[in-house]
């Protein structure tokens, strides 16, 4: 049915923009919630997707899902709650564009999914179903995930992975890396960040963090490294992927969903996974380095994926 399948949060980011007559900071509504992201940046990649999540019947909620509509995304399976409000995240930008966020959700709605909410179809029947870490944080959208992956597995998906810690969406820390890493040993393919290697490994190295991924059964492990690229993780080989420099780093927000997006979009049309070797899945991660780096010239994470001429067209510069 579908390519590709996100089970997760979808919110709006309200991003820092400049200031008012009243020299008070102005924020801009932007879709996001980065499970979301990914889903709209293989959806721009030609790959057909599905949401899983639940938004506020609210003005939020409606524009969030106006604009996966908009996309491409399709929001069967997304719930429109009467009684929680739409998560808010509210993003404070630095002048090198890296971010500060606080956010609005006790409860959001996105931490609010149901397992009886959840359309059994969408799990039976996809090629990928993609999850983070942040519908872990609360009941009942924790069992909702663990449901959802362990469902989506015994029909034989692949299960993408994508932890994503924000500090204070968490009663810890050490909840924060239980609970990020029970997901772990269902992962097939699994993509993190340099800052949070330790959260998810106890190494801070990439390269230690990507054989601890694959040791623990994922067969294709990545390390995102902002501008300096990425590190690839197959089998007993690990090689790092240059990244793409651009003129101007507006906001980093979205850049490593962009990065996922595109990634799993080579995925979904290539071989089976077992065939793949380290030569076609570096093309791969410099295809998903150059959709990342173009992610961060624009503001807002939804509205900044590219599109494969886009990507590209910075390659072959």
């Amino acid at each position: 049915m579908f390519d590709l399948v996100a089970l997760g949060e979808l919110l709006v980011d309200f991003t820092e923009n400049g200031t008012s007559q009243n020299n008070q900071r102005l924020f801009e509504q932007n879709p996001g919630g980065a499970v979301a992201n990914v889903a709209c940046a293989a959806s721009r990649l030609g790959i057909k997707t599905a949401f899983i999540g639940k938004v506020g019947k609210d003005m939020h909620g409606a524009f969030l899902a106006s604009t996966l509509e908009d996309v491409g995304v399709n929001i069967d399976n997304l719930i429109l709650s009467e009684t929680e409000f739409t998560t808010l995240a509210f993003v404070a930008l630095q002048k090198n564009g890296e971010r500060a966020f606080s956010f609005a959700r006790k409860p959001g709605a996105d931490t609010c999914l149901k397992i009886e909410e959840i359309k059994t179809e969408l799990l039976s029947q996809c090629k990928i179903l993609h999850v983070g870490s942040l519908s872990m944080t609360d009941e009942p959208a924790r069992g909702a995930t663990l449901y959802a992956v362990k469902t989506a597995k015994a029909h034989g998906a692949i299960i993408s992975y994508d932890p994503n810690y924000r500090e204070m969406l968490w009663n810890n820390k050490i909840d924060a890396m239980t609970q990020m890493r029970s997901l772990l040993p269902y992962a097939d393919l699994i993509k993190v960040s340099e800052e949070e290697t330790e959260m998810l490994t106890d190494h801070e190295d990439p390269e230690q963090a990507l054989r601890y991924f694959l040791s623990k059964g994922a067969q294709i492990a990545i390390v995102t490294l902002g501008e300096r690229g990425a590190m690839l993780g197959l089998g007993g080989i690990c090689t790092e992927v240059t990244g793409f420099r651009v003129p101007e780093v507006v906001d980093t927000t979205g850049a490593g969903d962009a990065f996922w997006g595109a990634f799993l979009s080579r995925i979904l049309r290539s071989s089976p996974i077992s065939s793949l070797n380290v030569d076609m899945l570096t093309e791969y991660v410099r295809f998903s380095n150059a959709a990342a780096a173009l992610c961060v010239t624009k503001r807002g994470a939804i509205p900044s994926m590219p599109t494969e001429e886009d990507i590209v067209h910075l390659i072959k510069k």
